[in-house]
């Protein structure tokens, strides 16, 4: 069965379109204007999956010890944020992901942020 949009969403940075939201997932497409990123960040509850369908995202994050570091992802790769794991994504392109999460969408604890939020 066809479904619509559930939500667009305008952020400083870009956009979020949210695709699904259920009681057990959340599937949205986010894209980030070249040059922009977004807060410095963790969830306490949410835990999400990203994949990079179209551009170049500088990403700062947490490993497996809790110790930042900075990576480049690009088309085909794969991404993943649990828990309480700090990250903050940069646009080195403009750039559009996939987004698979656990349905807590406002579980957003912003460490640091451009926009002031």
């Amino acid at each position: 069965m066809k479904q619509k949009l559930v939500k667009y969403v305008e952020k400083p940075w870009g956009y979020e379109k949210w695709l699904a939201v259920t009681d057990h997932y959340a599937l949205k497409e986010i894209f980030f204007k070249k040059g922009e990123r977004c807060s410095f960040q963790y969830h306490n509850q949410k835990e999400e999956h990203i994949y990079i369908l179209k551009g170049k995202l500088e990403v700062l994050e947490d490993d497996e010890h809790k110790e930042l570091h900075t990576h480049i992802y690009g088309p085909g790769d794969i991404i993943s944020n649990p828990p309480t794991f700090r990250h903050r994504n940069t646009a080195l392109e403009d750039t559009t992901i996939i987004e698979v999460s656990t349905p807590h969408l406002d579980d957003v604890v912003r460490i640091e942020d451009d926009y002031n939020r």
